[in-house]
């Protein structure tokens, strides 16, 4: 047992350190959470495990730098035949750049020399202030800096027109670039078999960010830009009016009113850029154009952050973004409800991947983004679930509830390569052959199987690790199992078109189908690469849903055989008053007899108890309506010859029952479905009244299943006949004692009646 439990350990230590080498080091928490949930003093031995590791991975580091080692000094003499060559350019990029220092240092005394020769005017200035144009230059100076003010204000006006409405387009290339390098890295992790990579995002301000917001140098990523041009905000926007803008107002003394101004006009536009359209949930370019004039406003506000020192501040954006947050997540929220098309939902999800990698990328933090995808996933299983119940419900329309017919061997491995079918009699038998499930159940597997992929798209790019994605797969599976599929069988089995043969079927299918939920185990497994005894694993619940639609299949069974046989009882026309029998059974009851011959035939692949419980449940049925009958309170009055008649039909019942209709019954236990009949019958048939009178209430009574009340009814109706041609009026004409005894009976029937219901 210890063995056991310590193998166990082992290799789920294995299989969390293959996760932690090749899950993001963010989603490793819950990973290492489950090793100090196991075992007690489980960590101790990952830890040893963890430090193999290690050993492991140092020797093969040693092992490829001796294997590179002579490739290294190769490396080494190539780059020293250049160094020579490498000097003569470092001498001549410093010599360019001693060249533009030199043209630095002659403009700036220039500059001084300009400004010297300013310094008599500036003097002179005070002198020649008393003179009449120095007054009226004084007096126009403040209007022209007004009139320079409304210019310059009115350029950014226009500005912050143009600005919204191309905020899309900067948008728009924002995010393209995102997808581009999330691509990009995404090849780059799954080359990688070690370590960890750090994704760069450049952004349209020329500046490449972390993830996290950090910046990065610049000559990094430029293999990418070679390969193409990355645009910068002031390639999309022409800045200039904002700068120009800000220093007059700061050179005149009012920087904080165009401060004020400005950052006023931007939270009312970013009010409107948060404004969706009525419409914007029916396509994707609806959500695409929302997310780009999102992103295209905080690229402008970020660049504006950087490059106008205090025109806006860090706080200021995060305010803004703050606020833009709660109404975007407020709207996805609204919006995606809408939506009922899955490729709809899940290209929405990724637009919002893109969108929160972007702003990301420029140091906004976006967790509450992908908390919100996890809302956004819930309502994707739900429009996969109504887009699976169409599929279901047209596989089980198209079914035609026989078994599959295979002529070949190809044939045979086409259909157990789609369902996982094995059945060594079956596989012994000669072609042709019949499996025993319709054609519905290879299609539902598959169609299970195509929505586990479905479902598995969501979690693309969700930076979680392998053990919640198989969480999430499981959970979603369980749902369209025990929820949708249901849902489904139930209904079929409940249409009026579906007959018995088609409910026998379905049970078989059924059966087949909870045989084959541990193979969707597997394959799930097999997809996330997670144990399915893995410590907080859910498992499959599609078990319960088929054996519940079996049970339903069979409760239908039993009602339709009872409906049916209704339907041949109701065709019964006994003739009430004959004098004698025809002497052979009713048509009527052959015909039932019959239909329930073929009709038992066809369950010989339903489970053994099934069908007895069937045979049973028809028997019985049968027989209650052959005596509610002869007790209808409709029918007044019955012959002996009618009883005779009846007499020969139970008959017919009574030897159906022998003839083990289906296989499995001990002894006469179906005839014993008959036993309340027959018993009637023959005190009827023999007139052995005196024998069920003295014999009452004894347990070995050979009219122990006739109740008094019933008796009693039926000698009512036979008594009543007595003034008609009949057993009784020869009684009359022959001995008129013996009618008296019938009046006894009755009495002492009814005594027996007014005694069991007080």
């Amino acid at each position: 047992m210890a063995e056991n439990e310590t193998l166990e350990c082992i290799t789920e230590h294995e299989r969390i350190l293959q996760e932690i080498e090749s899950t993001d080091t963010a989603c490793v928490g819950p990973t290492l959470r489950s090793i100090y949930d196991d075992q007690p003093n489980a960590h101790k031995r990952f830890m040893e495990k963890l430090d193999a590791r290690i050993r492991n991975h140092d020797r093969e580091i040693e092992k490829m730098c001796n294997f590179h080692h002579q490739g290294f000094v190769d490396a080494i003499t190539e780059l020293l035949k250049v160094r020579a060559d490498a000097e003569k350019l470092m001498v001549t990029a410093q010599t360019e750049e001693v060249i533009r220092c030199r043209i630095q240092q002659r403009n700036m005394a220039t500059t001084v020399e300009k400004l010297q020769l300013c310094i008599p005017g500036t003097t002179a200035a005070f002198v020649v202030s008393q003179y009449r144009f120095c007054q009226i230059m004084a007096e126009n100076l403040p209007r022209l800096r007004e009139e320079i003010k409304e210019i310059s204000m009115s350029d950014l006006k226009d500005f912050l027109e143009s600005i919204r409405k191309h905020s899309d387009k900067v948008g728009e290339t924002a995010m393209r670039q995102a997808q581009q390098h999330r691509t990009f890295n995404s090849a780059v992790a799954k080359q990688a078999s070690m370590g960890h990579y750090t994704k760069p995002v450049y952004s349209l301000n020329g500046r490449t960010h972390t993830p996290n917001g950090q910046l990065m140098d610049d000559d990094t990523g430029d293999e990418e830009e070679a390969d193409e041009e990355i645009l910068t905000a002031q390639d999309l926007v022409d800045f200039s009016p904002v700068y120009r803008c800000l220093h007059i107002y700061t050179v005149l003394g009012d920087r904080e009113t165009f401060e004020n101004y400005y950052r006023k006009q931007r939270k009312k536009q970013a009010r409107l850029v948060l404004q969706p359209q009525a419409n914007m949930h029916e396509t994707v370019e609806g959500y695409r154009k929302y997310f780009n004039q999102i992103v295209g406003f905080f690229v402008v506000e970020d660049h504006i952050l950087h490059a106008t020192r205090g025109l806006v501040t860090r706080a200021f954006t995060d305010e803004l973004w703050n606020m833009a947050l709660s109404k975007i997540i407020a709207v996805l929220r609204t919006h995606s409800s809408y939506c009922d098309d899955p490729d709809l939902v899940l290209e929405l999800k990724n637009l919002i991947v893109i969108f929160a990698d972007t702003l990301q990328g420029y140091g906004f933090p976006v967790n509450r983004l992908f908390d919100l995808l996890f809302e956004v996933r819930d309502q994707y299983n739900e429009t996969l679930l109504k887009k699976w119940a169409l599929v279901f419900r047209e596989i089980f329309e198209l079914d035609n509830y026989s078994p599959i017919p295979v002529d070949t061997e190809e044939e045979y491995k086409l259909v157990v390569s789609r369902f996982p079918f094995h059945d060594a009699e079956i596989e012994k038998q000669d072609f042709p052959k019949k499996l025993p499930m319709s054609q519905s159940v290879p299609q539902i597997y598959t169609q299970v199987k195509e929505f586990i992929y479905a479902s598995l798209k969501f979690s693309e790019s969700l930076h979680r690790s392998s053990t919640e994605i198989d969480d999430m797969l499981r959970k979603s599976t369980n749902l369209l199992l025990t929820r949708t599929l249901s849902s489904c069988l139930q209904n079929l089995i409940k249409k009026p078109h579906i007959g018995l043969t088609e409910l026998v079927q379905i049970i078989i299918n059924t059966t087949h189908l909870e045989q084959a939920c541990r193979y969707l185990e597997e394959f799930i497994t097999n997809i996330t690469n997670v144990s399915p005894e893995t410590v907080h694993t859910t498992r499959l619940y599609g078990l319960s849903t088929f054996k519940d639609a079996r049970h339903a299949a069979e409760g239908e069974i039993y009602t339709k055989l009872n409906q049916k046989i209704d339907e041949f009882i109701q065709l019964a026309d006994y003739e009430w008053g004959m004098a004698e029998s025809d002497g052979r059974a009713s048509g009527y009851l052959m015909d039932l007899i019959n239909f329930l011959r073929s009709t038992f035939q066809v369950f010989t692949h339903l489970p053994g108890k099934v069908a007895q419980t069937a045979c049973m449940s028809a028997c019985k049925h049968l027989s209650t309506s052959l005596m509610q009958m002869l007790l209808d309170t409709e029918l007044k009055q019955i012959s002996m010859g009618a009883i005779q008649q009846f007499n020969l039909d139970v008959i017919q019942c009574e030897l159906f029952a022998s003839s083990e209709p289906v296989p499995g019954f001990q002894g006469d236990t179906l005839q014993l479905a008959f036993i309340d009949l027959r018993q009637l019958l023959d005190l009827f048939m023999v007139w052995d009244w005196s024998t069920y009178l003295a014999d009452y209430g004894q347990p070995t009574s050979k009219y122990l299943r006739v109740n008094p009340a019933t008796a009693l009814a039926l000698l009512e109706k036979m008594k009543d006949t007595s003034k008609k041609n009949n057993i009784f009026s020869q009684f009359r004409k022959n001995d008129r004692d013996k009618q008296k005894l019938i009046e006894t009976v009755v009495k002492q029937l009814r005594s027996l009646v007014n005694g069991m219901s007080s």
